[in-house]
Parts: structure tokens; sequence; C-alpha cells
């Protein structure tokens, strides 16, 4: 299975126009304008994605949601993608006939790091990581989160699912060692580490066997 990445790392403030309503009624709602500004130039950047990748107009696609709000289009319903987005980083994932998760995030410093591995990793994963020299502890942390959001945005359920329940085989690449029994068997799985640059870790998550995975780099005006 093939399937494009498409990254941003610029925001764009000429997007709004390209919501629908719910999307506008959501960005109406954030009291910060950081934050609004974000999620506007995220969603944004996905319709202007999916129209590139379709040839249609980005303000004509009809995106809802599944009963566990994972986004589809309602008139091209083989199509999978996948939205996430920190601070100014935007990625967005685009295959057909699969269930695709896609999760970047910054490998920022925290005090919490070895808490949420002892919450959301498996004995598995937890074992590997405190055996890692300290100075690999934080970007190995976000490589593994990155995934297992990844699958949990795969499957549809989201983080409710449990993170701990998805587990990454630390002596496998690509693989998993377990998930939960309602999505399959970890076979079914994999998952593909995206390099994008320092300080950022980014993962897809399919439910076939990724292929390859073309990155595209996007910049503002592009569209």
């Amino acid at each position: 299975m093939n399937i494009d990445f498409w990254y941003n790392q610029h925001l764009d403030n000429d997007c709004y126009a390209l919501l629908d309503s719910h999307e506008r009624t959501q960005a109406d709602k954030f009291k910060n304008s950081l934050l609004q500004q974000r999620y506007i130039a995220a969603h944004g950047f996905l319709r202007n994605t999916l129209a590139q990748y379709l040839n249609e107009p980005p303000e004509s696609l009809r995106i809802q949601k599944t009963t566990q709000s994972k986004p589809y289009l309602v008139d091209y319903p083989e199509l999978a993608f996948n939205l996430s987005h920190t601070r100014n980083h935007t990625a967005v994932a685009v295959a057909k006939n699969c269930q695709l998760g896609v999760d970047i995030e910054q490998c920022k410093p925290r005090t919490s790091l070895a808490a949420l591995v002892q919450k959301c990793f498996s004995h598995e994963e937890a074992s590997y990581w405190q055996q890692l020299p300290e100075a690999e502890q934080t970007r190995e942390f976000y490589q593994f989160w990155t995934r297992k959001e990844a699958f949990v945005k795969a499957t549809g359920f989201g983080i409710a699912l449990g993170l701990r329940e998805c587990a990454i085989n630390p002596d496998k690449p690509q693989s998993f060692l377990a998930v939960p029994a309602n999505c399959g068997l970890a076979s079914d799985w994999q998952y593909r580490d995206i390099a994008i640059g320092e300080g950022i870790c980014a993962a897809l998550v399919a439910n076939k066997t990724i292929a390859t995975v073309k990155i595209i780099h996007s910049h503002r005006g592009e569209f």
C-alpha cells in the first residue's frame, strides 16, 4: 500500500473561507487567538491537501465524522486520511481502502516522561525505554508515543482505546506486539516512522503493509 504524507510547518491565515459551517463553529469557540489560528490553518491545510489529491475545490469537500468522531469524506468513502498538528507543524496522511492514522509531536523535555511511560507503555516498551541512556530517552519516548497515537487514531476509537493496550515491538521495527482484541491481530498492523527534522517525531500506522511513503513538503501559496 502506498501512502502520501503531506507536511507543512507554516501557518496560513487565509483558510477560514475554505471551512464548512461545523469547522467554522469549532474555530469560533477558541478564546485563544493563536490556538484558533492553528486550528484554522490545520483544517484548511487538510482541505487543500485532499483537494489537490482529488482535483476538487477544497471548500466543496463534504467531511463528516463517524460515531467515534473519525472524519471521512462522504463522496469518497474509499479514501482514508488523517490529520495531526502540533504548534506550527501540520501533517496529513492519505491512502485508499485502509484504516490510517498519523501523529506528529515536538520532542520537548518533560519531567513527567517516566510517569507517562509507566501509565501508557506496555511492560516490554517500558523495559526497553528504561534501559536507554538518558540522552536518548526523550526522543525515543516521542517515537513510541507517535506510533501509539497514530494507532488509536487509525482505529477510530482515539485515546480512549488505551495507549497501553497497543504495544510496539522494540526488537522488530514497524511491527506490533499486541493490539486490543477488537482491532484484529497485531500482525494486521504496521507503522512507519517519518523523518522530518530535528526535534520533531512523526509516525504513520495502517492495517495494511506499507509499501512506500511519499513525503510532500508543502508551503503557503503552493496550492
